[in-house]
């Protein structure tokens, strides 16, 4: 049976719970609840819990430490399951992608993303990342308080449609089916009717 790593990136704690930046971290809680995964259990410096996607056994994991220490726990997660970069895969928020869009892709820069930089600097470059657009603010100076503020009240459904999406139809990306994965998710957003993303 395949195994494969699936980490979300987000910061600990309830303040930062329904940031922009914790889109990952949302996305991991909702792969967990469709699939009734494992309760999770504190290990390699994250919340992790098991379950079975379509033969596979999947890893969901959460890194406990800040976004720009997550690569230390999946390092050691990774290490422990003997799962190679290529079955891990990273969802991380995404700047340069409107929300409501998402993009998946082997390998790659960080893009100044400070979980994948560290990440990086742990397993190497060749691992999977969707990226799960959250738009940007438009001057590089709002970036940090905008990335660590929550979804506005209209922007939470399109979240949320989002990360249900992209959990229902996960067994495609599990199965290498990356194209047909990013052609079934569809989101409602306040600017089209629906978008295949």
């Amino acid at each position: 049976m395949a195994m494969t790593l699936v980490v979300g990136l987000g910061n600990p704690g309830t303040s930062y719970a329904g940031n922009r930046h914790n889109i990952g971290f949302m996305a991991i809680d909702a792969i967990a609840s469709h699939y009734g995964f494992s309760k999770a259990a504190s290990k390699f410096g994250g919340l992790a819990c098991e379950g079975n996607i379509g033969g596979d056994k999947v890893i969901a994991f959460k890194p406990m430490g800040y976004m720009n220490t997550s690569g230390g726990p999946v390092g050691e997660a990774s290490r422990f399951y003997k799962i190679p970069p290529e079955n891990i895969i990273v969802i991380h928020d995404e700047l340069d992608l409107e929300l409501g869009r998402l993009r998946v892709k082997l390998g790659g820069g960080h893009g100044g993303h400070n979980g994948l930089k560290s990440i990086d600097a742990h397993i190497g470059k060749e691992y999977w990342r969707v990226r799960l657009g959250i738009g940007h603010p438009g001057d590089k100076d709002l970036v940090s308080p905008y990335v660590l503020s929550d979804f506005r009240k209209e922007e939470r459904s399109h979240a949320q449609q989002m990360i249900s999406e992209v959990s229902r139809h996960l067994p495609l990306l599990l199965q290498g089916d990356e194209a047909g994965f990013m052609n079934k998710v569809v989101v409602t957003t306040q600017n089209t009717s629906t978008k295949e993303v």
